[in-house]
């Protein structure tokens, strides 16, 4: 995982209310050797008998929801404030349409079949 540090879920000291409500996410999943993001502000993490869980809420309208569908994973990514034309260009244009993720400056890496964007390691550390 690059330069990342593992931080497990008890440890972490961010309120979940800011990352998600405030600053937003990044839903991300790859379906057939494509991959899609959009900017959500809805969700949450909590515990479902004895699990940690994080859950998402995609409109059936939206392009993304295929790709969360058709995948057995998504990421959830999250940028500090320097982000967030590129998050708010990244909820309002279709991935169906262009190729967003490039237009909005961002690469993507992989953690075994999991997309996720490189500039979050500058972000949030």
């Amino acid at each position: 995982m690059m330069n990342y540090k593992e931080i497990k879920p008890i440890d972490l000291n961010e309120s979940t209310f800011r990352l998600i409500g405030h600053d937003w996410m990044l839903v991300t999943a790859a379906h057939n050797s494509r991959v899609n993001t959009m900017t959500a502000s809805w969700g949450g993490f909590g515990v479902l008998f004895n699990k940690n869980v994080a859950y998402i809420f995609v409109r059936p309208q939206r392009f993304t929801k295929e790709f969360v569908d058709g995948s057995d994973r998504f990421s959830l990514t999250f940028f500090d404030q320097s982000f967030k034309k590129e998050l708010s260009y990244l909820g309002t244009a279709s991935g169906k349409d262009e190729d967003k993720i490039s237009k909005a400056g961002l690469t993507t890496l992989y953690l075994g079949e999991t997309p996720y964007f490189e500039e979050v390691t500058n972000s949030y550390k």
